[in-house]
């Protein structure tokens, strides 16, 4: 039987964690577990997420002693559940963002597959209707025209944070050179699944803004991003593609 691994990066988080947790093992999803990755939250995130790991024995949580970034906050959760038997791993928010509705329809999807990724920007994909004018647009642009243009890969939602992947597919990457640590971390993971010749298939998800907590998204995170962009290029280009 196929195991399902859900990594949840937590930093914070203590308004939205038990919700989500109890939202994703109501899902109808044979041999799920959660893993949660905790940056040690200042805000007690860590102490609840033992004491869900004590509730319930699906749920496991990885701590790490200090916040250093979403990328390497991953790849650690990753890397565990890759030792755990992960054969299929989700990576996604924990505050609501990305709805645990949508697991089911990309467990079906990565059977035809490498990496399914939760996509705003395909048709039927959307954002919050309260984002700015600006906000959406910037977004938009960053995913949609720039990096899809500047790294020539066929996704249009290259800064996605809700993935499925496939164990043997991130077994196979040398995570030691994984170089991006933010948002751009999104891209290069996509960018390295693609160019060793891997099948990403989007499906649409609307993305709505957090309803608990305070949100880390800024839209500087979008320009540095995007900023950085040049440099998965600019590897790729002189020193090769991270090989599988």
């Amino acid at each position: 039987m196929l195991k399902t691994t859900i990594v949840l990066p937590t930093y914070n988080e203590i308004e939205n964690l038990e919700d989500m947790v109890n939202a994703l093992l109501s899902l109808n999803v044979v041999n799920l577990s959660i893993l949660i990755v905790d940056d040690n939250s200042p805000d007690g995130t860590g102490r609840l997420a033992d004491k869900l790991v004590s509730t319930y024995n699906n749920v496991s949580v990885l701590h790490r002693h200090t916040k250093a970034g979403l990328g390497p906050a991953y790849l650690a959760g990753f890397t565990k559940a890759l030792e755990m038997g992960a054969d299929y791993i989700v990576q996604m928010d924990t505050d609501f963002s990305h709805n645990p509705k949508y697991i089911p329809t990309m467990l079906k999807t990565i059977e035809k597959c490498d990496l399914v990724i939760g996509s705003r920007y395909i048709k039927g994909g959307g954002v919050d209707n309260r984002w700015s004018l600006y906000r959406k647009l910037l977004s938009w642009w960053a995913n949609r025209i720039y990096t899809h243009f500047i790294l020539g890969f066929p996704v249009y939602d290259a800064t996605a944070g809700y993935r499925l992947w496939k164990a043997e597919t991130l077994r196979a990457i040398n995570f030691d050179k994984i170089h991006s640590s933010g948002y751009v971390f999104q891209i290069e993971m996509a960018y390295t699944t693609y160019k060793n010749g891997l099948k990403i298939i989007e499906v649409p998800i609307y993305f709505p803004d957090r309803a608990k907590g305070k949100s880390k998204m800024k839209s500087r995170i979008v320009l540095e991003a995007a900023i950085k962009v040049w440099g998965i290029k600019f590897r790729s280009l002189f020193f090769g593609t991270v090989k599988m």
